[in-house]
């Protein structure tokens, strides 16, 4: 098992929260977690889709569905249950957490609609 593959607490608590799909025509689908770890490769590593190991399935599977569950709302569901257990376990201060991580550069420089509205209309 790689480092980066779930454990099975994980996926028992996880499993449940991804979204069923039916069986259809054509290949047979890739499992969950199995795909799953594909996507935690990517997240962890920063490596590119195309670079994750064959072992996971394809790199185009993994993305399709870190984008349908980001779409979906499966990602949330899957960090709120990983937090309530967390919680309930007295493993977090929430004193000292934040639940947004993302950061936003700032652009240098003025926009240019706030220069057009700074600039004085001729007499």
């Amino acid at each position: 098992m790689s480092r980066h593959e779930i454990t099975d607490a994980q996926w028992a608590v996880i499993e449940p929260l991804i979204p069923r799909q039916q069986p259809g025509p054509g290949r047979k689908r890739n499992h969950d977690r199995q795909t799953l770890n594909g996507i935690l490769v990517v997240l962890k590593t920063g490596c590119t889709w195309e670079d994750v190991p064959r072992a996971y399935g394809s790199p185009a599977t993994c993305w399709r569905r870190f984008r349908h569950w980001a779409r979906d709302g499966t990602w949330e569901q899957i960090w709120r249950a990983l937090l309530g257990q967390l919680d309930a376990q007295g493993k977090l201060e929430w004193a000292r957490a934040f639940l947004d991580g993302s950061f936003v550069p700032a652009k240098k420089g003025v926009p240019a609609s706030a220069r057009r509205r700074s600039v004085k209309a001729p007499k």
